[in-house]
């Protein structure tokens, strides 16, 4: 599939290569998502055109490696890439994150066969969309551990497997190409590819009204004894390699610190239009306005540098050392999504009754926002792991 490096109308080949090439595209890719953004929240569905546009940009290519014919980029400048894409629309923005993170921790712990590896890169690169079908109602999210329900069994014919199962939060819904699904073989969690379009394979529409991210169809699967060949299981047991998930913290902290910017952008061009007639002049040139917008943009800024030195460093550090980070990682990404959500907040005080209709973006960034607490880890989780590394690692007793 051709690849455009900035979605030029001439539809110019090229491989994005550096850091200059993906901000290109991603703020190409994020002025088209704008327009639709505010439509598709209202009708709770990911657009068709938005899929389409992430397909031919190259932007899931980020960091395939360059051998399978993606990007090779690394955490950082993905990071920086997905800072920009977010302002366009956090919903499409989630659904590429989890493509460029699924890649990005794969080629840095290695979970597939190499053959299989190869495989996924190239279809990922010229275009594919997948995801990691992981949680499920009862279970929850796995980080925490345990099995699935969802549960892989050897077909009446003795080739190839059957996968019966419901799973919860699986962004991006029915534009997903592949899943990888985690499921149960006996006592072991395996991680099976099924494709999309495969028979016995049915979305239920759970997520149009949800409180966030309305747009992201991280709708409920359900996989009705859905047949996969011999090899469609990808992986077993647990992962060889120990690496925390830095990929996936930071790219989902940038995606919602992309919604504070957006917001804070917005709101610049709401202060200087807005001309109340008791005022005369914009509110723009009123001290509490200033002072209040004042307070946003040092809270992102501190955030977003935060995020993106802690995100360079990952990349920068030797493989083996790199779990010693993962605490700066969560520290950033603990700080980026607080940032969104007070960032969010503040644009709806400083636009007053008008930002919480629908006419404006304001409540939809505010929203959307409040999704970064949901993403692992979160909370108390979080901080516990910041400070028992501050501490020397000290184990609760």
């Amino acid at each position: 599939m051709t690849q455009s490096t900035a979605l030029e109308p001439d539809g110019a080949s090229g491989v994005l290569a550096h850091r200059a090439q993906a901000l290109t595209t991603a703020r190409a890719l994020a002025t088209r998502f704008s327009a639709r953004a505010q439509a598709a929240d209202r009708l709770g569905a990911l657009p068709a055109e938005d899929v389409r546009d992430l397909k031919v940009s190259g932007y899931l290519g980020l960091s395939v490696p360059v051998a399978f014919g993606g990007s090779g980029l690394g955490l950082g400048d993905c990071v920086a890439a997905q800072l920009e894409l977010a302002r366009g629309s956090t919903s499409t923005a989630l659904v590429a994150a989890m493509q460029v993170h699924l890649f990005g921790h794969a080629e840095e712990t290695r979970p597939w066969p190499e053959s299989v590896h190869k495989q996924l890169g190239r279809l990922a690169a010229s275009g594919a969309l997948m995801n990691s079908v992981a949680s499920e109602p009862e279970l929850g999210s796995p980080s925490r551990g345990g099995l699935p329900k969802t549960e892989v069994r050897r077909a009446p014919t003795g080739t190839g497997w059957l996968v019966s199962g419901r799973k919860s939060w699986t962004t991006g819904g029915a534009a997903l190409d592949y899943l990888l699904v985690r499921c149960r073989l006996g006592d072991e969690a395996v991680v099976v590819l099924v494709p999309g379009d495969a028979t016995g394979v049915e979305w239920q529409p759970t997520w149009r009204d949800a409180l966030s991210l309305r747009a992201s169809d991280s709708h409920e699967l359900v996989l009705h004894d859905v047949a996969v060949p011999e090899d469609a299981i990808i992986a077993r047991g647990a992962p060889a390699s120990p690496l925390p998930n830095a990929w996936f913290a930071l790219l989902t902290a940038a995606t919602y610190l992309g919604a504070g910017l957006a917001a804070r952008d917005r709101l610049i061009l709401y202060a200087q239009q807005r001309i109340p007639t008791a005022l005369g002049r914009p509110i723009a040139t009123l001290p509490g306005i200033q002072r209040q917008m004042g307070e946003m943009q040092a809270v992102l800024q501190s955030a977003e540098l935060f995020l993106q030195t802690a995100a360079d460093e990952w990349s920068a550090e030797p493989l083996a050392r790199r779990d010693a980070r993962y605490p700066r990682v969560v520290a950033a990404k603990h700080v980026a999504i607080e940032a969104a959500l007070r960032a969010t907040e503040l644009a709806l005080r400083v636009a007053g009754g008008a930002s919480l209709s629908s006419d404006l973006e304001f409540e939809r960034y505010f929203r959307d926002a409040r999704a970064g607490l949901m993403h692992p880890p979160t909370g108390d989780a979080a901080l516990e792991l910041i400070g028992r590394a501050l501490l020397g690692g000290v184990e609760p007793t």
